[in-house]
């Protein structure tokens, strides 16, 4: 029975945050600079950001969305190393382990976003498939002629284009580790605690024997500790929440003084870094580590992109179904959203005017009958001129709308006095000096606040969880 090797490819993505990181707590200082300028001149640099397919949601400010990639390459491992980490042989361009990561404008917080090797995703040019096929596909579609660093960055592209058309995001800045960069990461920092419920031993697949309760590993057992997916209550899904422990711990041990005031240390993070890290051709590893300088370890969040389950494909492979297209494009949105800023308070109410010089044209998409004439009657009564009155295009509307024409704001504020609650819309629809009153389902009349629409639940990743937590898992 083969081992399973493939997994071991998402952890060692932590190096990459562990690097910049280290590189984010002396970025104001000339050492730090002097470490940014090595970083920058030794990393190695692929045309990975595509100029199509890559349209989603930008940021208008400097915030960031990295897509941040584990490559299951062991060339460069000897031997010795192979057997040590229990790692078979090299299984070439697979790419299982895939993470968006998001950093706002003000370098606040940082959210990474795991997706399953199994994920089921329309990737462009090819209809649906596992997602870890995408950098496949694009490599091996540029054989032929081109050079090697030419078919990495063609697998790297494909995958953007499908990360982007999956998430609605624009993907700015590309990063991919390989399996040695992390073992030399883990034994750099000397070690990371984590914290298992209960003891496993999987010594024939992973390698991972381990005991319960909290404890500090490093080199070939953490390579071990987030490969293990077998005897995991929900297998892939566990060893995603172990990848994502495992960064954390990497993290706070960065964070620590332990690290902070060891230059050696320092140092080795950096050249670790440089000899395994490719990224793209315009991230610049010092500004990065310079917006991320404040961050905490309770501002660092993991999850896994929302899922309903696993399947089954037409060739009877596994597979992993993800929310429908709507809800992950909420997610997203919601995951890159900045900061609303909060509107100057005023004591000044909004301009109105006398309803006689309000004319209101009345329709009716609420689904109940009748609906439009009664409002009609009624705003009459309180002194609205009304005009036509009839159906909606259509009778689903939930909100009541006031939908008026530039500069008639005073106006539509008027009639917003007699429904409370209202949305008012600007719009091209009615005539200037003239409103459109579009009756939802949350009416219950002129003079009376429409029903308050239910507050809308955000929707969450799976297994969410901070840097800061340190609870146990299986």
């Amino acid at each position: 029975m083969p081992r399973d090797g493939r997994s071991r490819r998402a952890a060692v993505a932590v190096r990459v945050v562990a690097g910049v990181v280290s590189a984010a707590l002396l970025a104001g200082t000339g050492w730090g600079w002097y470490l940014g300028r090595v970083a920058e001149a030794t990393v190695n640099r692929t045309d990975a950001i595509p100029t199509a397919g890559n349209d989603g949601s930008g940021n208008a400010s400097e915030a960031m969305n990295l897509l941040l990639v584990g490559n299951d390459s062991r060339s460069a491992l000897t031997e010795a190393q192979l057997a040590e980490l229990n790692a078979g042989t090299d299984s070439g361009i697979n790419t299982d382990t895939v993470i968006l990561v998001h950093v706002p404008a003000d370098g606040s917080r940082a959210s990474f976003v795991s997706f399953p090797r199994d994920s089921y995703v329309d990737i462009p040019g090819y209809g649906m498939d596992k997602l870890n096929a995408a950098y496949a596909y694009g490599y091996q579609e540029a054989a032929g002629t081109a050079s090697e660093p030419e078919r990495q960055a063609a697998g790297a592209q494909l995958l953007v284009q499908t990360i982007s058309r999956l998430t609605g995001l624009q993907i700015d800045h590309y990063a991919e580790v390989d399996l040695l960069g992390f073992f030399n990461l883990s034994t750099v920092v000397g070690g990371v605690e984590v914290n298992l419920c209960q003891a496993v031993d999987d010594s024939y697949y992973s390698g991972a024997v381990l005991d319960a309760g909290p404890q500090t590993i490093s080199g070939a057992d953490a390579l071990k500790f987030v490969r293990q997916r077998h005897g995991l209550p929900r297998g892939d899904f566990d060893r995603i929440v172990r990848q994502q422990v495992f960064m954390a711990g990497v993290l706070r041990k960065m964070l620590s003084e332990e690290v902070l005031l060891d230059l050696g240390k320092q140092r080795e993070l950096v050249k670790a870094a440089s000899e395994s890290l490719t990224v793209d051709k315009d991230l610049v590893l010092l500004e990065l580590a310079q917006q991320m300088q404040s961050v905490t370890a309770g501002a660092i969040e993991f999850q896994t992109i929302p899922y309903v389950g696993t399947d089954r494909d037409a060739q009877n492979r596994s597979i992993i179904r993800l929310e429908d297209e709507d809800t992950l494009r909420a997610f997203f949105a919601d995951l890159s959203a900045e900061p609303a800023e909060e509107a100057p308070a005023t004591t000044e109410p909004p301009a109105t005017v006398d309803p006689a010089t309000v004319p209101v044209e009345v329709y009716n998409g609420s689904g109940t009958s009748g609906l439009a004439a009664k409002a009609a009657s009624a705003l009459t009564t309180a002194g609205f001129p009304v005009g036509t009155t009839g159906n909606a295009a259509s009778m689903d509307h939930a909100q009541t709308e006031i939908r008026y024409a530039a500069g008639d704001e005073a106006l539509a504020h008027t009639l917003a006095g007699a429904i409370p609650g209202a949305v008012l819309k600007e719009s091209d629809d009615p005539a200037v000096g003239t409103l459109q009153l579009l009756l939802g389902s949350d009416f219950n009349g002129v003079g009376q606040a429409v029903t308050p629409a239910p507050p809308v639940e955000p929707v969450e990743g799976a297994d969410a969880r901070t840097a800061a937590d340190t609870t146990c898992i299986y």
